[in-house]
Formats: structure tokens, C-alpha cells, sequence
């Protein structure tokens, strides 16, 4: 198995409004090693959450190719590529996009019952989760009775509980207090260090450019730095 989870080459994406045309990536190449905990960070309009939906397949670009596990999902459509999604990246989104009639166990089984994981199973993984994130004793809450931070740690619970390849993070800290942002990026650490889950985020949060091991920043669609850190 190739070292490189995530190879996007020469990607340009234009959205078209009438007879305006706007060029939100121009010519990006990308690649992602496993185990990365990576910030795509630029201002708003520069092209980071764009390329994210074009690495997840959330967006197809204009040209250009993306591979996920060496198989190019930008090629992908209809039920593949949300098969695809399902089985190998994890989704966490600045607004939690959990479902609002679903328990916190519900939400996070969700992906799980999509995949055919067994009830016994699923049940292990939720207890192991809901500890690892801090949540125990509220299986049982809906969404509308946890805080902004409790849902968003009910996110991250669903988004790496079905142990995906990569977990994409657009903006996770942007409807957060910087208290609670930090506690939760300290989570993600964890998760990336003890479990060798791979992130990448975009980003204009501060401190999550501070804390990533690779800070990759982008303005005008194009990457003008890539740093190791």
C-alpha cells in the first residue's frame, strides 16, 4: 500500500454565474501522506474549501485528477462514489450536519448501519468513541440538548468511527469558543497520534495553523507555501 492516501495533480476548478466565470483553483497539485495532520489555510475565497470538496468528491473539478488509495475518484459518479465516501473518508463540518431526530448513539452508528457493521459491533465502537471524545452518559441526548461543542464532538465521534482512510475538516472550529475549539483540536491530536488517523482541515483559525504538522497555505486557488513543521 502506497504511503500517499491523497494525490490531486493539476486541478482547476471554474464556477461559471451567468456570463462571469470565477476560477477557484487554478493548476493545484496536492498529495497527502498518511498519518498527516495537515492545514489547507487561506482568507475566504481562496480556494481551500474548494479543494477539499474536490478531494472528497463532494465536487468534481473542471480538469484535473484525484486519487484516493490510488483510484481516482474524480472520475467517480452516482452510487460509486458515494459508496466510495462512505467506506473510506470521514466528514466534519463547521455546521455538524447531525440529524436532528436521532439519539447521540444514532447519529454516530449512522455511517456503521450504511456499512452492514453488526449491532454488537456497532455498540463497541460507540461506547469506545463516546469515551474517547468525552461524551459518556449522553447516548441518549438529541442534538437539540447538547451545546455547539457537544455536537461537534458527536461529529468527529461519527466522522472517525467507521475508522475511514482520512478525515476531512472544513472550518470544524469556525461556530466554536476558543476554549472549546482548543479542547477539540486537542482531541483530533489524540486521535492522529494514538490511532494514526490522517486530517486535513481547512482553515483561517489560528490556532489550528499553529498546532498542524503541515501547514499548507493558499490564495487565489493556487498553493503559494508548503511547510513542515
Amino acid at each position: 500500500m502506497s504511503d500517499i492516501i491523497i494525490n490531486a495533480e493539476n486541478l482547476k476548478k471554474t464556477y461559471k454565474t451567468g456570463m462571469v466565470e470565477v476560477r477557484a483553483l487554478v493548476g493545484v497539485n496536492f498529495k497527502v501522506k498518511r498519518k498527516e495532520f495537515t492545514a489547507v489555510a487561506g482568507p475566504s475565497g481562496s480556494g481551500k474549501t474548494t479543494l477539499l470538496n474536490l478531494i472528497s468528491g463532494l465536487d468534481t473539478p473542471t480538469s484535473g485528477s484525484v486519487q484516493l488509495n490510488e483510484k481516482e475518484i474524480s472520475r467517480m459518479s452516482g452510487a460509486e462514489l458515494g459508496d466510495f465516501r462512505r467506506d473510506h473518508i470521514g466528514f466534519i463540518f463547521q455546521s455538524y450536519n447531525l440529524i436532528p431526530v436521532l439519539t447521540v448513539t444514532e447519529n454516530i452508528e449512522y455511517i456503521m448501519l450504511l456499512q452492514g457493521v453488526e449491532k454488537k459491533e456497532r455498540h463497541r465502537r460507540v461506547i469506545k468513541i463516546l469515551n474517547e471524545v468525552g461524551l459518556e452518559g449522553m447516548e441518549n441526548r438529541k442534538p437539540i440538548e447538547l451545546s455547539g461543542g457537544q455536537q461537534q464532538r458527536v461529529a468527529i465521534a461519527r466522522a472517525i468511527v467507521s475508522r475511514p482512510d482520512i478525515i476531512l475538516a472544513d472550518e470544524p472550529t469556525a461556530n466554536l469558543d476558543s476554549k472549546t475549539g482548543s479542547d477539540l483540536l486537542e482531541i483530533m491530536q489524540k486521535l492522529n497520534e494514538k490511532w494514526g488517523m490522517t486530517f486535513v482541515f481547512s482553515t483561517h483559525d489560528h490556532m489550528i495553523m499553529d498546532h498542524a504538522k503541515r501547514l499548507v497555505s493558499i490564495h487565489d486557488g493556487r498553493i503559494e507555501k508548503d511547510e513542515i513543521r
